[in-house]
């Protein structure tokens, strides 16, 4: 790989900034040289954290950016008036082509209005979906969408399907990837509306593997590659999925503390639990990228520690690699 994929942090975005982005952003610089991390916010902060580590200052500058966008704030306000926002700064870096792509764990809604009115979709999108990587049983699936897109459309999800595929195809390496529609049955004809008048659409579309619809359920199982959904549903899965992830890992963990036997029996199992339960950490897999858009953006929890920034910035080096943005305009601008 030749020139350096050029990564913005909203450094101001999130609980825990700029500590723990500023962190994520020295882990990915020292832990691969093909990226080049730009850090937008107030420089004073930032620099106070960056004197915590050693990394190589050659790939790391900082972008002063004195405005903040709260979590509270209306998003649409927001993007429009506080023009020296870490999140706009970097956007429009982005948008520009100064940088390949944005991580941010600030405003859902301003990430989503920000990246829409300023990145901008590309030609033929009708809306940009959230798609997270999810871990299942048998490796991990795409949720898409999981909080963009409310009140979708039958056109919606269809668009969703196909930019999933595009993603999981290109990106992850799956072949064919099995496309699933979420439902309260396997039967075609049970669901709402929405589903209902979805799952022919799907069904008829050539550029894609369909098998149907999934149950939630079945999503742990890996019973489907993409698995499409609206914003509202898909979002309420992430969660519960997280919530229960880290339940079930607390309680393995102090269970085997519970009792010398069991504390001994750890011992044992400990190289091939702690893989085990690593590959539900769904830190592990980045942050999601908003799809279709002319540029990377990608919204990562507002809770992220250092981790899921870094998976997330090293994340952006596949996505410019396969050119994740230039497959979905070239797709879709073919179905016109």
């Amino acid at each position: 790989m030749g020139e350096l994929v050029r990564v913005v942090v909203d450094a101001m975005g999130g609980d825990y900034a700029p500590a723990e982005p500023v962190k994520g952003a020295v882990d990915a610089l020292n832990e691969n040289d093909h990226i080049f991390v730009y850090l937008a916010g107030k420089e004073e902060l930032i620099r106070q954290e960056l004197s915590k580590y050693t990394y190589p200052k050659d790939r790391l500058e900082i972008v002063p950016a004195d405005e903040v966008i709260e979590t509270g704030e209306p998003p649409v306000k927001a993007i429009q008036s506080k023009k020296n926002s870490s999140l706009v700064a970097g956007l429009t870096m982005v948008r520009k082509g100064m940088a390949d792509a944005i991580v941010s764990s600030g405003s859902t809604g301003a990430v989503l209005v920000g990246g829409q009115a300023i990145v901008r979709k590309v030609k033929g999108v009708e809306r940009a979906p959230l798609a997270p990587l999810i871990p299942t049983e048998k490796g991990v699936a795409l949720l898409i969408d999981c909080g963009a897109t409310v009140d979708a459309r039958p056109s919606h999800l269809v668009q969703f399907a196909v930019m999933g595929s595009i993603y999981m195809e290109s990106v992850m390496g799956v072949k064919k990837p099995r496309v699933a529609l979420v439902n309260i049955g396997a039967e075609e004809e049970k669901g709402n509306e929405l589903v209902k008048e979805t799952f022919p659409l799907l069904k008829e579309n050539k550029n894609i593997n369909f098998i149907g619809n999934i149950e939630a359920r079945d999503i742990p199982k890996g019973a489907a590659d993409v698995v499409v959904t609206e914003a509202f549903v898909g979002n309420v899965i992430l969660k519960l999925y997280e919530g229960v992830g880290a339940v079930l890992i607390s309680k393995v963990k102090s269970g085997m503390m519970a009792s010398l036997r069991s504390k001994i029996g750890a011992l044992l199992v400990k190289p091939a639990l702690k893989q085990t339960l690593k590959s539900f950490d769904v830190s592990e897999y980045g942050g999601a990228p908003l799809l279709g858009l002319r540029g990377l953006v990608v919204k990562t929890h507002g809770s992220s520690k250092a981790v899921e920034f870094k998976n997330s910035i090293l994340q952006c080096i596949q996505f410019k690699e396969q050119d994740l943005s230039g497959k979905i305009q070239e797709h879709l601008s073919e179905k016109e």
